[in-house]
């Protein structure tokens, strides 16, 4: 079996950070605490509309990482101007929509390939690796590659939430997917084909040469699906440890994730 490296993304630290507009929770104390608990990478998301990460905190994490740090980004000219400017030790390039609550889907890399292809190229000008965020099909794999890409890291998000509404209270929330509020018989079905379409992305990705990452909405409840498939060698998980920390404190919730996708 691959090693299973552990991005921990900090994200949300900055978001409650940010919701009273003061400087606690301390976004460099998460990523020291990270750092100290068995995480192998800090992941970090430099948004347009800076809901979270800002400038002055991807220049901190930079030069304090004893971590590789991962800067997930998208493909705006200015951003990616930041992101060649603070060389991190891989771009994620990831879609955004300023209306959304968190990212909802992979990379278009078919109908914005111009863009993305410029992307990649300017931050590999900068000698930075790039990973595209994209949807776990074979096509987006092989486009990956055509584009120049060095990674993937396929959106999880369609497994999670299809899980969450099987496994897990969600269907009896205020946040219920109305689109997945369907039969068992029928979520487990579709459960057991974005499984499939995981690993069959995962295996394809990794014959044209391209690293493997997953990651979005996995959680200490689901992420074992993701031990196996033995072509994923990293996680990048966030807000199920931030919110698991308020319990149980960050260092531990990062512990108990990392022996999860310890293989």
């Amino acid at each position: 079996m691959c090693k299973m490296n552990l991005g921990v993304n900090i994200d949300h630290v900055a978001v409650l950070r940010e919701a009273r507009r003061v400087n606690d929770p301390d976004i460099l104390q998460a990523m020291f605490v990270a750092c100290e608990s068995g995480a192998d990478q800090i992941t970090i998301h430099l948004r347009e509309d800076r809901r979270h990460i800002q400038d002055i905190d991807v220049k901190n994490i930079m030069i304090n990482s004893k971590l590789p740090v991962n800067l997930e980004c998208a493909i705006d000219k200015n951003i990616l101007d930041i992101v060649c400017d603070m060389k991190p030790h891989r771009a994620t390039l990831v879609p955004e929509k300023r209306e959304e609550v968190t990212t909802e889907g992979g990379l278009d890399v078919f109908n914005h390939s111009s863009k993305i292809c410029y992307a990649v190229e300017k931050l590999h000008d900068s000698l930075i690796p790039v990973s595209l965020f994209v949807d776990p099909t074979m096509e987006a794999m092989q486009k990956s590659k055509e584009l120049g890409a060095e990674m993937v890291e396929l959106h999880t998000g369609a497994f999670a939430n299809i899980f969450a509404m099987l496994y897990a209270n969600l269907s009896h929330s205020n946040h219920s997917i109305k689109e997945l509020e369907l039969p068992r018989y029928k979520l487990e079905t579709m459960l057991e084909n974005e499984l499939k379409n995981i690993k069959e992305a995962s295996v394809y990705a990794k014959k044209l040469g391209l690293e493997v990452a997953a990651g979005h909405g996995l959680n200490y409840a689901n992420v074992h699906y993701m031990m196996d498939i033995e072509e994923i060698t990293e996680l990048n998980i966030g807000q199920s440890i931030i919110a698991r920390s308020v319990f149980s404190g960050l260092s531990e919730a990062i512990k108990e994730m990392k022996k999860l996708t310890t293989r």
